[in-house]
């Protein structure tokens, strides 16, 4: 990744996003100054003001997609005298799921993560699979290789949303026939702002966020495809918090597993045992 402003990621474009957006929750005035002399001059967080989008077009799931989180941070990196590397990105995990789709009187689908929900782990990465810890490398990081003569500018930014599928009918059944009633999901994320050298694996949290998704779709199946489902409150998701004191990155977000790695589809009848339907990925 290119190391100066005009190079990483268009600050102005980044700023006109953001502004059109609103509800923004934003750190700037005074720049903060880090070990290394790392300055923070922004930090800018959001939800999109926008519902939750239903998609009954096909015959076979339910699709929604959720609004938005963004996140975009302005750092200023000092010279760097030696021969080393830094990043400076975003890092996230995921605190907290829970993830039902009810079929009625038969049972429910629910997608786990079983370390997190019996607590052998405080948060499960949420990196995007490849490059740990980071949530992803395009616009979500910058590195700055050394030596470097002069301060080295430049806005990192990242977004997520839920987009999935939730088949109409029991997924462990043989039948088409539409049986589910509703959706709940409720997700908690911390999300760090982060810069690592990568000589000396020396990492350094400039700022800390925590947001929530949650989510809540009634269904009747019996009514005409298009017309089954309706969401329910809330409608509007709370605005994301930008910490004023840092918390710590704990360990296990830091590695893998990914949480779309650990999760394991379960269905859990009203009557008999649970059944795996989809195992993780990792095991």
């Amino acid at each position: 990744m290119p190391s100066f402003l005009w190079d990483c990621w268009p600050s102005l474009e980044i700023r006109a996003v953001l502004c059109a957006m609103g509800c923004i929750q934003s750190i700037g005035g005074k720049a903060r100054v880090f070990r290394e002399g790392i300055t923070v001059i922004d930090v800018k967080a959001s939800i999109d003001p926008i519902p939750t989008s239903i998609d009954e077009s096909s015959s076979v799931v339910l699709r929604y997609r959720t609004p938005h989180f963004r996140a975009s941070a302005q750092v200023v990196m000092p010279p760097i005298p030696k021969k080393e590397t830094w990043i400076v990105g975003w890092i996230q995990a995921c605190s907290h799921m829970e993830f039902y789709n009810q079929y009625g009187e038969q049972g429910m689908s629910s997608w786990e993560l079983p370390d997190l929900q019996e607590g052998k782990i405080e948060a499960i990465s949420d990196s995007d699979g490849v490059n740990y810890p980071w949530y992803g490398n395009t616009t979500e990081t910058c590195t700055i290789v050394g030596p470097t003569k002069r301060d080295s500018k430049f806005i990192i930014s990242m977004n997520d949303n839920f987009y999935p599928s939730v088949t109409w009918a029991v997924p462990v059944s043989e039948s088409n026939v539409a049986k589910l009633t509703n959706i709940y999901r409720d997700q908690s994320f911390t999300t760090w702002l982060v810069a690592t050298n990568t000589s000396t694996n020396d990492m350094i949290v400039l700022q800390t966020l925590h947001w929530r998704m949650q989510l809540s779709i009634e269904v009747n199946p019996t009514r005409p495809l298009g017309q089954r489902a309706r969401l329910r409150e809330p409608i509007a998701q709370d605005q994301p918090k930008i910490l004023s004191k840092n918390e710590p990155i704990p360990p296990s977000a830091l590695v893998k597993p990914n949480a779309n790695d650990a999760q394991v589809l379960m269905w859990r009848p009203k009557y008999g045992q649970p059944l795996v339907v989809i195992p993780p990925k990792h095991r």
